[in-house]
């Protein structure tokens, strides 16, 4: 079991060779996206945080922005600065440079302006373009993958075939020796004691405990019941009542395998197998966890569509649903409704689904990539802005 990847010098594989122009805060934006709009093989990360915040967040979004850089998708990085924000531009490059990767700084006050700072990255991302283009991919085995875990949309189908078969997916990686990164902590609520015993370690089981305790009580915290947020409404239209509902479906997507170890948000795994990472469920703080954390690819499992996907990293969207396959079609990569059709067995979906993974892995794009649905995303705070 092997996919086409790119090697880098400090040992990680990657499914892709961009240039990353990365936003270190959101007054950086408006720059970064103009760069990267005007490069060919250059691609922007913006959020909107970076300043302005309580000091746990600012070491958070720094950490965060660091694993961005360092993921293995990213050639190189160039990192667009204001000047004058909280998170320590020298910080974040020095560490992303540790990886061994070329790292350019651009700083818009001391450049000048906007329009100064943007013919001079445009130059500089080029130039790293061009850098990159000479890097060919390798054969690869599956152990050197790291398999984000995520599901959205959901509706009574997610829970009975697209997250069961990305469970099974998700255990053949482990199998092959490779990583997969769970997250979503708000929909363990009501099933940790079921996700508890996949734990490797009475350790790691409290880990997990602690991880829901905590993610309930910033929910506490706001004076008010969290139903009508989680469940959404369009869980709700789909047919699912209750978060225990829920919960139960989004777990499936865990496999089998026992749980080594839990992380922190963004916090890269420093063992191989199933891991659970802190993180909400919403779609642009949890991908760009995953990705933060070294994901290369993410199999995304939906019942009524969700579109997004992520800058450098694929997502593979995962649907059981025939109204969402026909409908979101340019926005679907894989049909696992055969398994309720009685044309294919859930084992058989699994594997498929798997083959489907290294496939999108060794370079087949998928829909979000296709069709540039991949910009809106930001990095997980808990704080206020101040």
């Amino acid at each position: 079991m092997e996919f086409k990847g790119y090697r880098r010098a400090d040992g990680r594989v990657g499914t892709r060779n961009y240039v990353g122009v990365l936003s270190t805060v959101v007054c950086a934006n408006e720059v970064t996206e103009r760069i990267a709009r005007e490069v060919h093989g250059a691609t922007a990360f913006m959020h909107h945080q970076g300043c302005g915040q309580m000091p746990t967040d600012t070491a958070r979004v720094t950490q965060a922005l660091i694993g961005l850089g360092t993921n293995p998708n990213l050639a190189s990085v160039l990192l667009v600065s204001l000047g004058c924000e909280s998170v320590v531009l020298e910080e974040v490059a020095n560490a992303v440079a540790q990886s061994g990767k070329r790292v350019e700084r651009l700083v818009i006050q001391e450049e000048g302006g906007a329009a100064r700072s943007v013919a001079k990255g445009e130059l500089l991302a080029q130039d790293m373009v061009r850098e990159a283009s000479s890097l060919s991919p390798s054969i690869c085995p599956v152990s050197d993958l790291v398999l984000g875990l995520k599901c959205g949309g959901s509706d009574t189908t997610q829970g009975l075939f697209a997250n069961p078969v990305l469970g099974i997916a998700s255990d053949m990686v482990v199998q092959a020796g490779g990583t997969s990164v769970l997250g979503e902590v708000t929909e363990f609520i009501g099933t940790e004691h079921i996700l508890a015993r996949h734990a490797r370690t009475p350790v790691v089981a409290q880990g997990i405990l602690r991880l829901v305790d905590r993610m309930e009580a910033r929910a506490k915290a706001v004076g008010c019941d969290m139903r009508g947020g989680q469940p959404t409404g369009g869980n709700i239209k789909g047919g699912l009542t209750t978060i225990e509902e829920k919960s139960l479906g989004a777990i499936a997507k865990a496999g089998t395998a026992p749980i080594e170890a839990v992380y922190e948000y963004g916090e890269r795994p420093r063992v191989n197998g199933l891991v659970v990472m802190d993180s909400p469920g919403r779609e642009p703080e949890i991908l760009t966890g995953l990705a933060a954390a070294g994901c290369t690819i993410i199999g995304f499992a939906t019942g009524r569509g969700a579109p997004q996907g992520f800058p450098f990293v694929p997502v593979v969207k995962i649907t059981g649903n025939i109204v969402t396959w026909d409908k979101l079609r340019d926005h679907m990569d894989c049909y696992v409704g055969t398994i309720m059709e009685g044309t294919e067995t859930l084992p058989a979906a699994g594997r498929r689904v798997f083959d489907e993974l290294l496939a999108f892995a060794s370079g087949r794009m998928t829909k979000a990539e296709i069709s540039g649905y991949t910009d809106s995303m930001d990095i997980y705070v808990t704080g206020p802005v101040i």
